[in-house]
């Protein structure tokens, strides 16, 4: 399975794409247009083993909510993922039995240096 998960208005998902350059063997999936399902968010909890690691914990609607203030379960985070795409810590390149997870400059380093491998 070769997915890329990002949001189209997202300025970072959008660099981080172009630096990328994904060949056409990998789907590219716009969480806004195509909100995860229960078995694509299985699918990269499989991968990570933590819905938690799986969470943006700077998305407004986490703020706003003042879910940092709760102590929210493995379920609790899973169906905030099913709930709303600003959860999604993105963007997710899920690359055969690798996956990338966020924008921090390493993940996305380690994410181009596997591709240009």
């Amino acid at each position: 399975m070769r997915l890329f998960y990002y949001l189209s208005s997202c300025d970072t998902c959008k660099r981080i794409l172009k630096e990328l350059k994904l060949k056409d063997t990998i789907t590219q999936i716009d969480i806004k247009k195509n909100p995860l399902t229960e078995a694509q968010v299985e699918a990269l909890y499989q991968k990570v083993e933590s819905y938690e690691d799986l969470i943006n914990k700077r998305a407004q609607l986490y703020k706003q909510r003042n879910l940092k203030e709760k102590n929210l379960s493995e379920e609790d985070y899973k169906n905030l993922l099913l709930e709303h795409y600003t959860f999604l810590k993105r963007p997710v390149l899920l690359y055969d039995e690798h996956i990338f997870v966020g924008n921090s400059p390493k993940t996305v380093a380690d994410a181009k240096s596997f591709l240009d491998e």
